[in-house]
């Protein structure tokens, strides 16, 4: 695995923690009873709830691994470390596409928290990568899959 950090929000930590202490202890023990009931079924050569229970039991384990590995990596975010105004990790973002005038807000984020249904995008994306340490009034080009798109920042705001 990696070596690299992770930054994270302490509410992201947070949830991680929570996720892998339930896969630790419930998710295990649904998985070890799906596991013993399919044998009980007899023959495990042809038993399909036996293979499909290992294959859970597998994509488990590499769930479980791969939280570790991030927590392990983890570091946390403080936004106030950041200069205030500037695009950098946990700020939000409004930006005016210039050709058309549409206005869109974006969290930055590590890529591990970024979530576009709620509007937070990796300071690894295309657009992210564009904004990092950019400040209110620039204007930004990026090349996105459908072309090139010109922004203008309206505003830069820490979230805490």
């Amino acid at each position: 695995m990696s070596a690299k950090f992770v930054y994270l929000s302490r509410a992201k930590i947070q949830e991680l923690e929570a996720e892998l202490k339930d896969l630790k202890t419930r998710g295990r023990k649904e998985i070890a009873q799906k596991i013993a009931d399919a044998r009980s079924h007899g023959d495990l050569r042809e038993n399909a709830d036996y293979d499909a229970a290992k294959e859970e039991q597998a994509h488990l384990e590499r769930r479980i691994a791969y939280l570790e590995d991030i927590l392990s990596r983890a570091r946390t975010i403080d936004p106030k470390e950041f200069e205030p105004g500037v695009a950098a990790l946990l700020t939000r973002v409004r930006v005016r596409n210039v050709k058309n005038g549409y206005e869109m807000e974006y969290v930055l984020v590590s890529p591990e928290e970024s979530d576009i249904n709620q509007n937070k995008i990796s300071v690894t994306s295309p657009v992210g990568k564009a904004l990092m340490g950019r400040r209110e009034g620039e204007t930004v080009k990026v090349k996105v899959p459908a072309g090139w798109l010109e922004l203008e920042i309206l505003s830069v705001e820490r979230v805490d």
